[in-house]
């Protein structure tokens, strides 16, 4: 009997340390239903949906639309805007931009408080309209639960 809790004892005791190292991080669930924004002619439409990671500051995004004027020239996260207010360039996107495109990017604190607060829109920029031709306010679901574990040293690289 005693010979089995030395055995055990140890294991239980790193099996300990080993979980106490993890800490709860929030990652919050948005969505946003690009539409044409102003006196914008356009079929366009659109969707953006992702992530926001409260322990990396990571936000991460797909992007789908349809129906627009020409390519897309460029794509931003705006803020801090209430729904129909304009802000300036937030969050750059970069790359090619491409229908169902998805990315990331580590935004800093003061950023990541406009994020969480609602004041922040996608803009999808064309040649015909460079100020914006689709627009979406970027929306957390506040109903979602949504925990993960994650370590508190990462080696992840976020």
């Amino acid at each position: 009997m005693i010979r089995n809790i030395r055995v055990a004892l140890p294991l239980v005791i790193a099996a300990v340390l080993g979980f106490s190292s993890l800490a709860y991080a929030e990652v919050k669930k948005f969505s946003g239903a690009l539409a044409v924004q102003g006196s914008v002619i356009s079929k366009g439409k659109g969707k953006v949906w992702g992530t926001y990671d409260t322990t990396s500051r990571k936000l991460s995004y797909k992007i789908t639309w349809s129906g627009l004027t020409g390519p897309v020239t460029a794509a931003h996260f705006h803020g801090p805007a209430s729904i129909g207010e304009k802000a300036a360039v937030l969050v750059p996107i970069e790359g090619t931009y491409k229908s169902g495109m998805a990315g990331s990017s580590k935004v800093d604190a003061k950023t990541a408080q406009v994020i969480l607060a609602g004041m922040t829109y996608l803009n999808l920029h064309t040649a015909a309209n460079p100020n914006g031709e689709i627009r979406a306010q970027v929306q957390f679901d506040r109903r979602q639960k949504s925990i993960t574990l994650k370590k508190d040293h990462s080696s992840m690289g976020y």
